[in-house]
């Protein structure tokens, strides 16, 4: 297909630095509060402890983990798996980006001291760590050097260095985590404009590159404990797979992806660049990668969906990079239901708006106007379906409330429970539609306080649902963390503490000369996630870290369910359709009630422009019914009634709304033995008539 080529525009240093200023929240959104303090403890140390979960070698020098205990295994008394999940990670990012945005590796035969090197330009002062300059404030300046001293880095508030160390993961696994999402990121757009990079910023390249390290680092491991599959970290590509790793005491690492045109799906100037057969190029290269969950859309609308804004100065600068990557900015509506989008606000970048092409400028938004014009496009529906006919798990974080809606409604019509919200990036009011598809939500990994507030605003709704709860820590996510909550909190961390199974003691973590302390130095690094949830258990109670132990086994539901969905047979399909009246204006146009069950969306029955008219399904026999759908074209019903009869005279009432608003609706109910089905409407929601694309019927 012929490709529109993109705006072209010479991009001057403040460009560099403006479109940078949306790396801050590229990969989440909220910044945490803060998270510990004070504690005193005996040192624990655990370079003299043995079992299987002590490796023969490691690589010299290396950090400590400084946790004693085995490690718990198997099921509790009702066959379940125990464990901590981490929805939301990025464990090999250093490598996207074009290389030099993120500094240090996730792991080296070398050992710690060669992982965690700063990037070339950050030396000898940090004078040109630009990136530090805007994620951190200030002229940048830092310490570069890590091993031994470590004495600026890693840091709750340093963003631009590694913080991933396999060591550091392999304390958080001792500490009781069982699940860990490492999604695979990047962004082409940033890429390009940062002046220090060693590759090229093509994003799938990225991808590729990044899967290829993450099964590196597992034969890095599985080495240090002598042989392929004999380490902790195991990459998963299956719900069974990752039970058994977890029955085994050992880590199961997931792949996901988190980008901003994945499959090459940009739009420009309203165009998309990528077909359907792209998208399945694309999945079924994903799928052969181990990658099990992904996000369509991340920061720039694209050519699946439009995204979820950011707010002020931020915001603004991302919409300049919008305007860049795509020749459009973001357009907003009035907000259709509840649900809102951030606020995109009016604020100045003048940096960044001093780089648009000569009389073209920011838009200024009403307030009263706070959703994105844009959803899932007709590709994004394609892609939502490939990932459901591939078992893959749809994140919803970063869509538009627009895009979601109707990512929703898709889900609802095929039952499809493989729905993830993996670090606060979706509209909450949305939990219980999420939990009753059978999905799983993690939260950001905020201070100890705000997220333990937020947990207890879902008790209820996971009490009904019986799930567990994640978190997304977003590590090497540019996303900041929880800070200590200073030294003299009337509540600190105690060291050492148990591990949340009881099983292990965890004292203060070491690397080199360097002593972290949660109270003091809050969420440095990945090490320092059971510290974050000891310190949870201590300001929100054990409540919290008992959900928080049950994510695994509800992540594994969720995952479990979506591989072995089956979306049921339409019995309508084919099936003898009448109707009350059919809209006849053009001879060469049917639109005859049998339309609408021809399994051709571009078809469709339409009624006269009347109230109360129907159209009915004969299935031929009676038939078990739990679950109609139906795919309004512009003219859809606002008041409706979903009737079922075993003999086409006598009807009951299945399921009824008076707050259609078009789309695809799924009305779900008892399932109930029924020949025929009837779609009775009562008002019209627009002055035309009736007209259904697709209508299926199912047993549940």
């Amino acid at each position: 297909m012929t490709m529109v080529q993109p705006p072209r525009h010479r991009l001057g240093p403040l460009t560099v630095v403006s479109l940078l200023l949306a790396v801050f929240s590229l990969f989440i959104g909220p910044m945490p509060a803060s998270a510990a303090d004070p504690g005193s403890g005996t040192e624990v140390d655990s370079a003299a402890e043995s079992g299987w979960w002590t490796p023969t070698a490691r690589p010299e020098p290396d950090s400590q983990i400084n946790v004693t205990g085995e490690p718990f295994k198997g099921t509790d008394a009702q066959g379940r798996v125990r464990g901590f999940v981490d929805a939301h990670d990025h464990i090999m990012s250093n490598e996207g980006f074009g290389g030099r945005l993120i500094c240090g590796k996730a792991f080296s035969e070398q050992g710690v001291a060669d992982a965690l090197k700063d990037c070339p330009e950050h030396y000898p002062d940090g004078s040109l760590a630009l990136f530090d300059m805007i994620t951190k404030g200030g002229d940048g300046k830092h310490d570069p050097h890590g091993w031994p001293t470590f004495k600026d880095w890693p840091a709750h508030d340093s963003l631009t260095h590694q913080q991933n160390y396999y060591a550091w993961i392999e304390r958080a696994w001792r500490g009781g985590q069982r699940v860990l999402v490492n999604d695979l990121v990047t962004n082409g757009v940033i890429c390009s404009v940062y002046f220090f990079k060693d590759r090229g910023c093509d994003e799938m390249d990225a991808i590729r590159l990044e899967a290829k390290k993450t099964y590196e680092m597992q034969d890095f491991v599985d080495r240090m404990y002598g042989g392929p599959g004999k380490g902790w970290f195991r990459i998963v590509t299956s719900s069974a797979q990752a039970r058994e790793v977890i029955e085994q005491g050992k880590l199961a690492v997931v792949l996901g992806v988190e980008t901003s045109e994945p499959f090459g799906c940009k739009q420009i100037l309203d165009v998309a660049q990528c077909s359907k057969a792209d998208i399945d190029r694309g999945l079924d290269e994903l799928k052969n990668l181990g990658v099990s969950s992904m996000f369509l859309c991340h920061k720039f609308d694209n050519a699946l969906c439009g995204v979820r804004f950011d707010s002020g100065t931020l915001g603004t600068a991302i919409n300049v990079g919008q305007f860049l990557s795509t020749g459009t900015f973001w357009k907003t509506e009035t907000c259709r239901g509840p649900q809102r989008d951030n606020p995109i606000g009016n604020a100045s970048a003048a940096q960044a708006e001093q780089q648009l092409p000569k009389g073209v400028s920011v838009p200024t938004y009403a307030s009263g106007a706070q959703c994105n014009t844009r959803g899932l496009t007709g590709l994004g529906e394609y892609a939502v379906r490939g990932m459901m006919k591939r078992g893959m798990m749809l994140e919803l974080d970063h869509m538009s409330v627009k895009a979601a809606g109707q990512a929703f409604d898709l889900l609802e019509s095929a039952s499809y429970p493989g729905v993830i919200s993996s670090h606060s990036w979706m509209d909450m009011s949305w939990t219980e539609r999420l939990y009753k598809l059978g999905g799983f939500i993690g939260r950001y990994m905020s201070g100890s306080e705000g997220f333990s507030a937020e947990a207890k605003d879902t008790d209820a709704l996971r009490e009904k649902y019986d799930v567990g709860l994640g978190y997304g820590t977003d590590m090497n996510g540019v996303g900041g963390w929880p800070g200590p909550r200073g030294a003299d909190t009337p509540n600190p961390v105690t060291y050492p503490f148990r591990s949340a199974d009881g099983g292990s003691v965890i004292d203060k973590q070491t690397t080199g000369e360097r002593t972290w302390d949660f109270n003091t130095d809050g969420a440095a690094h990945y090490g320092m996630v059971p510290d974050w949830i000891e310190d949870i258990r201590i300001v929100g109670g054990q409540g919290v870290v008992d959900d928080l132990f049950a994510g695994a086994e509800s992540y594994l539901r969720t995952w479990g369910n979506a591989e072995k969905h089956d979306p049921g047979r339409n019995l309508a399909s084919g099936a003898t359709v009448t109707a009350s009246t059919t809209q006849w204006w053009n001879p060469f146009v049917s639109f005859a009630p049998g339309k609408s069950v021809d399994g051709d969306k571009a078809t469709r029955w339409a009624s006269e422009w009347k109230e109360n008219q129907w159209l009915r399904i004969d299935l031929g026999s009676a038939k078990p019914v739990g679950r109609v759908t139906l795919d309004w074209e512009d003219a859809y019903a606002k008041s409706y009634r979903v009737e079922l009869s075993q003999d086409g005279s006598t009807w009951r009432t299945a399921w009824s709304t008076d707050s259609g608003d078009g789309g695809l609706d799924t009305a779900r109910f008892d399932i109930t033995q029924a020949r025929h089905v009837r779609i009775q409407g009562v008002q019209r929601g627009t002055d035309w008539g009736y007209s259904l694309r697709e209508v299926g019927v199912y047993g549940g």
